[in-house]
């Protein structure tokens, strides 16, 4: 039997509502999961850098650094589209606008944590990220293309399995 306080099942449903178009059906589900008061665990990657752990959120703005992190990523980001990088809207972001659902995985905790990697280490450094919840496939082919753009190793740990990016290709295989 299902714990009627575990997000997973709603946020499961919730998604393949939003994938099959059916936004006031998962509507109605997150609805529920807040009269029930149940809650999505919230995403965080982690960096180690110079023996600190550094942890990030989606979209955070906390970090010392975040001027010169953002500033990182929309650099990767504008070498990742001219090496034919392009957003996935449907990466597990449902019910806001096209352009929004890119804007929004672009600032996933990996992301950050990556880019934070890239500004704070020597170049060819491996990066090692930490990561609570699975990865989601939009996340998963950036890293792949950052990777390559930068030549670097970036090991991912995620809620599933360890992702070994190098020379723009996943260790994984695109299975996960």
């Amino acid at each position: 039997e299902l714990d009627p306080k575990s997000a997973g099942p709603f946020v499961l449903l919730s998604n393949i509502y939003s994938a099959a178009g059916k936004v006031n059906d998962a509507a109605k589900l997150r609805k529920a999961m807040k009269y029930r008061d149940v809650k999505k665990k919230p995403g965080y990657s982690c960096v180690e850098v110079n023996n600190r752990v550094h942890e990030f959120t989606v979209g955070d703005m906390s970090h010392p650094q975040i001027g010169c992190i953002y500033a990182e990523l929309q650099r990767l980001h504008r070498e990742m589209e001219i090496a034919g990088y392009i957003p996935d809207g449907q990466a597990e972001v449902y019910d806001v606008e096209e352009m929004n659902k890119e804007h929004i995985v672009c600032y996933h905790s990996e992301r950050l944590a990556v880019a934070f990697g890239l500004i704070s280490t020597l170049p060819g450094t491996p990066l090692y990220i930490t990561k609570n919840l699975r990865v989601c496939s939009d996340c998963h082919s950036a890293t792949k293309f950052i990777s390559k753009i930068v030549g670097r190793k970036i090991i991912v740990r995620d809620a599933n399995r360890f992702h070994h990016f190098e020379h723009g290709v996943c260790s994984c295989r695109d299975y996960w």
